[in-house]
């Protein structure tokens, strides 16, 4: 498998069919000194992987952004931390000379264990977008539930992996109602600063982006939203500045300027594993286990827990079951992973103490798109980054606040493209399946109409100020919202209910929960700081007075 996804990487030439194709990879991306290493682990010897019958301190399940904190805060504790990582490194470059495959070549490393790509906007121009893959541990994971597909990075750094890097705080008088039972004073004051710079978030030099090519977009966006009496705001991302205005000098390969974002970006942004996890290894007390996926956490006879997980090969196959005891397990395999997962291993009797609470309280953030046709005098530029600087906020007002997404085709569209996290009241609910011998989600895509609404709020008073109509070539024939997918999820083991308020587990001393899983539904805004600030909240809470 993986010598066909680097024989496609590294592929010559683009047919007009295959330009369309390519264009609806960069379209997929919307959802968001020199030259630089691909990324810091391909020049890292990698770790051994952990080996059955091992016995640790603290197993983290998942590499993202709880679980990177929590192993972070644990290894400068003094504590020794075994990371399992259910996707791959992301440490060796293909026959392109790159880690990530590009966004105008989609091929095998960009979709997780599929045979035919499933992008978040399926047609352009009247042309459907997705193409036949072979099946591989590819970096994006479109899980379908039955009313909804969500949107997940695989690997090393999880979502940061593959997320559009806008690093939004939640407005304080906001917060009550993202976490009603954690101290906003102690999130604002401490937790949210140390979240923000351990990821490293800064914001645009707005003379640059008043001057530069590649956010025409976010410009037109900015006037339209202002022309209707909306307030404009630049956002925080994770991306170095200074290499992207290199790139649009032409000085260091192209990055965010080349589209790539969705599907792993090579060089400029900040995601884990430069910031949370490059500091992870640097204290020499973490290892991480890339393809193995955990099956079974149960209680051990001699005290701590007993895990069994599989390693995976990159096509998606068990090659050994391995079992190993940990004193402490985290589950941080994001809201998706540590939801189904709980949910099994309370059904199946692995974990029967989990309270009625596991499974419940998931959202989609309020996730819904859109784009505009706008006029001819309004162009957004040939050439996008990929990384949103601003948004419209009308929160209070409609209950929306909608990302200036971009549509780097590499053609001139004049179209608007949006993202928007909504108010949406509505929530589902992970559940057994034991004759499918699987997790289910119930929810219901009709439940996407208040995101709707609440986006209508805003784009309709811009089309009607502007004379402008929504485009409906994006999300299938004559469809106006992608209403369909959520790259936000949340919840499902919602603190202060199926965990305390520092997420430890009911019912099983030294079993924890880290990650979005923890979030009921929505955050206002981008979910990833808030998730982060709160693992920084819960941990050291945790090492106080739990080791």
């Amino acid at each position: 498998m993986g010598d066909t996804a680097m024989r496609n990487s590294g592929a010559k030439g683009v047919s007009r069919r295959r330009f369309i194709t390519g264009t609806g990879s960069l379209l997929g991306a919307a959802a968001v000194a020199g030259h630089a290493a691909p990324t810091w682990a391909s020049v890292r010897p990698a770790a051994a992987p952990i080996g059955s019958g091992a016995h640790v301190p603290v197993l983290v399940i998942g590499t993202g952004y709880g679980g990177s904190v929590a192993a972070l805060r644990l290894a400068e504790a003094g504590t020794d931390v075994h990371m399992i990582e259910m996707g791959m490194a992301w440490d060796t470059p293909g026959a392109d000379g790159k880690i990530f495959a590009n966004t105008t070549k989609l091929d095998d490393r960009s979709f997780w264990l599929r045979t035919r790509t499933k992008q978040p906007l399926s047609n352009f121009l009247g042309f459907p977008l997705d193409k036949n893959v072979n099946c591989y541990t590819g970096i994006l994971d479109a899980e379908e539930f039955g009313g909804i597909t969500v949107y997940q990075g695989r690997g090393v750094g999880g979502g940061s992996l593959v997320n559009g890097g806008m690093a939004v705080t939640p407005k304080r008088e906001h917060f009550g109602a993202v976490l009603p039972t954690v101290n906003a004073a102690e999130m604002y004051s401490t937790y949210y600063p140390r979240a923000n710079s351990g990821l490293g978030v800064t914001t645009i030099d707005p003379d640059w982006f008043d001057t530069v090519d590649c956010y025409q977009y976010g410009r037109v966006g900015r006037k339209h939203a202002q022309r209707s009496g909306f307030p404009f705001l630049f956002v925080p991302a994770v991306y170095d500045w200074d290499y992207m205005k290199q790139e649009a000098a032409g000085a260091v390969p192209k990055s965010a300027l080349d589209g790539e974002i969705l599907y792993g970006n090579n060089y400029g942004k900040k995601s884990l594993q430069k910031t949370y996890i490059d500091r992870i290894r640097a204290t020499g007390r973490v290892t991480i286990s890339p393809l193995h996926k955990v099956t079974s956490v149960a209680p051990a006879p001699g005290g701590g827990y007993t895990v069994l997980i599989d390693q995976l090969n990159t096509g998606g196959r068990t090659t050994v079951t391995k079992s190993v005891t940990a004193d402490k397990v985290f589950f941080a395999a994001g809201s998706v992973g540590t939801s189904k997962l709980l949910v099994a291993l309370k059904a199946t009797g692995a974990l029967p103490l989990l309270n009625s609470e596991i499974g419940k309280g998931w959202g989609d953030n309020g996730n819904v798109m859109c784009g505009r046709a706008n006029h001819l005098w309004d162009p957004t530029g040939k050439v996008q980054s990929s990384i949103p600087t601003g948004g419209i906020d009308n929160w209070d007002a409609g209950g929306a606040f909608a990302e200036i997404a971009p549509l780097p085709t590499g053609i001139e569209t004049w179209a608007s493209f949006y993202l928007s996290i909504t108010k949406n009241p509505h929530r589902a609910q992970f559940t057994w399946n034991a004759a499918a011998g699987k997790a289910e989600l119930n929810w219901q895509t009709a439940w996407k109409q208040p995101s709707i609404d609440a986006a209508k709020t805003i784009f309709d008073k811009i089309n009607q100020k502007e004379g402008t109509i929504y485009r409906t070539d994006l999300f299938g024939v004559h469809k106006i919202w992608g209403d369909h997918l959520t790259y936000h999820p949340l919840g499902g083991a919602v603190l202060d209910r199926a965990t305390d308020n520092y997420g430890r587990l009911h019912g099983y001393p030294g079993l924890y929960v880290i990650d979005g899983a923890l979030i009921p539904g929505n955050t206002s805004v981008n979910p990833f700081v808030t998730i982060t600030a709160l693992a920084e909240r819960n941990i050291e809470r945790i090492i106080a007075a739990d080791l």
